[in-house]
């Protein structure tokens, strides 16, 4: 298996480090053969050459398994071309239109809601990762007057809605799960939603083993904090996407909890923990690694090596029950010293797989 390794910028770099190891460890225990390659796009190479993505690494990139990639962000580059050059760069171009976000609690302890435990937090999101707002098509007239206009357009191919559709609701057939909720605001956003409504319904009549059900994004919300249990899988666009998995991951202990792949089946799929760069805390050793390990196991599990999946995952809620965890969780150890404990537990004889 071999894997392209993108550490990126600020805390990207030490728990994109602390998921290698925990990778290599699996790789031991299970005995797979595993080559890790490290790219150092980021904001130190664009800061001393100008480049952000080089010309012609995206087709090398297609011939990895797939690709490991740490947050981006520094404020040396105040307008962040090089982390959308990267990151949107890589997902446009590798065409990755699913975004996948499990929301899974590990331990209560980490829940914000009150008496809810781990079987009460336990769904997916599948957020359309290549349309939307974020296609960047808009701009500004008359900038810095008075008469300022500013357009930003929300682009919805009717390929685009059904692909992720379909996604939802394959995935939950494969594996017997019964509830699809498709999320939007086809109240207000007529035109664009009307077609997200049109292919749901179309995409829903052909698993009617499957309940399908709408809520508007604003009540999708306060049904997240009023009862997650009753999600199985939610599928959405991109904008509504990315702003209701950051409420997720606060369900599950917070962004440093949160894993994500951004993936086109079939084909190289890219993966990344959720959380930012946050470049004021590099260097400091008390970043969140869970993140970015768990995102190596889903990598593992997108990659047909479940068993090696759940062996990190085991690992770490081993280290959160027995409080071998940072700081943001309420523990006392550092970014390096809770990587070496995941890989520990990893590599325990006796270590459930």
């Amino acid at each position: 298996m071999q894997i392209a390794v993108i550490p990126g910028d600020g805390i990207g770099i030490e728990v994109i480090r602390e998921a290698a190891k925990a990778l290599e460890a699996a790789s031991r225990a299970s005995g797979f053969r595993l080559k890790l390659d490290t790219y150092d796009y980021g904001a130190e190479r664009f800061l001393r050459t100008g480049e952000t993505l080089p010309a012609g690494d995206m087709e090398r990139l297609k011939g990895y398994d797939a690709i490991l990639l740490g947050a981006l962000g520094d404020p040396r580059v105040p307008d962040m071309k090089h982390a959308a050059d990267i990151l949107l760069g890589l997902r446009f171009g590798l065409d990755l239109y699913v975004n996948y976000r499990p929301i899974r609690l590990l331990d209560e302890r980490l829940c914000p809601l009150k008496g809810r435990g781990v079987g009460d937090v336990n769904f997916v999101v599948f957020r359309e990762n290549t349309e939307g707002l974020y296609v960047g098509v808009g701009g500004i007239f008359k900038k810095g007057t008075p008469e300022e206009i500013a357009v930003q357009e929300d682009i919805n191919t009717r390929k685009g809605v059904e692909r992720i559709i379909r996604h939802a609701f394959q995935y939950a057939a494969a594996r017997q799960l019964k509830r699809v909720v498709m999320s939007d605001k086809s109240n207000v956003l007529t035109y664009g939603h009307d077609l997200w409504q049109r292919v749901f319904r179309s995409v829903a009549a052909e698993h009617p083993e499957i309940e399908a059900r709408h809520l508007y994004v604003d009540a999708l919300t306060m049904q997240m904090i009023k009862d997650p249990s009753q999600f199985q899988v939610i599928v959405t666009c991109n904008m509504f996407g990315d702003i209701i998995t950051d409420l997720g991951a606060q369900l599950q202990g917070g962004l440093g909890m949160a894993a994500s792949g951004n993936i086109h089946p079939g084909k190289v799929s890219l993966f990344e923990p959720v959380h930012g760069s946050a470049p004021k805390y590099a260097g400091q050793d008390v970043a969140n690694p869970f993140g970015a390990i768990l995102t190596a196991a889903l990598m593992l599990e997108h990659l047909g090596k479940q068993e090696e999946a759940r062996r990190i995952e085991s690992a770490v809620v081993a280290c959160i029950r027995t409080a071998s965890t940072p700081r943001e969780l309420g523990g006392a150890m550092g970014t390096r010293a809770v990587g070496e404990a995941v890989v520990r537990e990893i590599l325990a004889p006796s270590h459930p797989a």
